[in-house]
């Protein structure tokens, strides 16, 4: 498609700011912005815009803010912009379908995974905890169902070892706007290809509760679950009544002479701090105690030794 578009944007957090910066920077004309309501930030709780919001009122973008699109008026006023798509990342509210119906062209979604697989809320940080090898955006029509429209274009990437969500998040961030432009171009030569419902995965958000490191789980799980919920929650453990958050760790082949129970350490020095699980053992290489930054535990060890002696139990 060579004519440059008419577009409404719908975004909220600082991935979905990359992709308007994007558009801001081609040739289709963004006339105006919608993002969630200003929210409570900050010690202060103060009302902060969203990223995107920001990038709009900088490039002087007309932003929109409704607490909902399900009412007439908010329909009627999104209808009165006369756009010709919608594109909408990461933006948090539900469009019915009176606005998916309003644009010329539809409504267009960036998603963070290669659909069906990981449909949902944290679709990065779930490719990570199941130890996914690829990772990737999906640029579809949107419908009214969860991530279920019709795909038009995928670009994928390797997920490595070294991957936490916060790395993961940044790869996809640079492909992402690229897929949406390439498919704005190509908008009348991609076929729509309809998912296969059998292969979905949902992507449930996480929770501060899930962070909690169960020490029965496998290593190679526990290793994953670290990485996967860095920068947040962040994995976690309990010990002299303080929780303990988990950055960095590796998974150890069984090395466990006294057969201690999972939980219990194994040994700590220099190194790291190793801990007995389900099945192997993890070495724990950057921790973070109450009040402190992140260390790598030999720091740690400097400090407080007396906490991680062999034979103690992390909860």
């Amino acid at each position: 498609m060579n004519k440059p578009l008419k577009i409404i944007f719908a975004g909220t957090p600082e991935f979905a700011a990359l992709h308007l910066q994007a558009l801001i920077n081609s040739e289709h004309e963004i006339i105006a912005v919608y993002s969630q309501p200003d929210r409570p930030a900050g010690r202060g709780k103060k009302l902060q815009a969203s990223e995107v919001k920001k990038l709009a009122v900088e490039h002087d973008i007309p932003v929109f803010q409704p607490q909902t699109l399900k009412t007439p008026e908010a329909q009627q006023t999104l209808a009165e912009l006369g756009a010709d798509i919608m594109v909408v990342v990461a933006y948090g509210l539900i469009l019915p379908c009176a606005i998916l119906n309003t644009p010329k062209l539809g409504c267009l979604n960036v998603h963070g995974s290669l659909l069906p697989k990981w449909r949902g809320a944290a679709p990065i940080q779930r490719s990570i905890w199941a130890g996914d090898k690829v990772a990737g955006v999906t640029v579809m029509q949107m419908d009214e169902g969860l991530d279920t429209g019709a795909m038009l274009l995928k670009h994928s990437i390797a997920i490595t070892k070294q991957d936490t969500s916060a790395s993961l998040y940044q790869k996809l961030a640079k492909i992402g706007p690229k897929a949406l432009l390439e498919t704005l171009s190509k908008l009348e030569e991609l076929p729509p290809q309809v998912q296969d419902n059998t292969l979905a995965s949902y992507a449930k958000k996480l929770s501060k509760d899930e962070a909690k490191i169960d020490w029965q789980l496998p290593a190679e799980q526990l290793e994953r679950n670290i990485r996967a919920f860095n920068p947040w929650p962040v994995a976690f453990f309990t010990l002299n009544e303080a929780n303990i958050k988990v950055h960095a760790s590796a998974v150890v082949k069984s090395e466990n002479p006294s057969k201690l129970a999972a939980g219990y350490i194994l040994k700590a020095n220099k190194e790291g701090i190793l801990v007995a699980t389900g099945v192997e053992s993890l070495l724990l290489t950057k921790i973070q105690l109450p009040g402190k930054k992140p260390m790598a535990v030999s720091d740690v060890l400097n400090g407080k030794a007396d906490w991680f002696t062999v034979g103690t139990s992390l909860k």
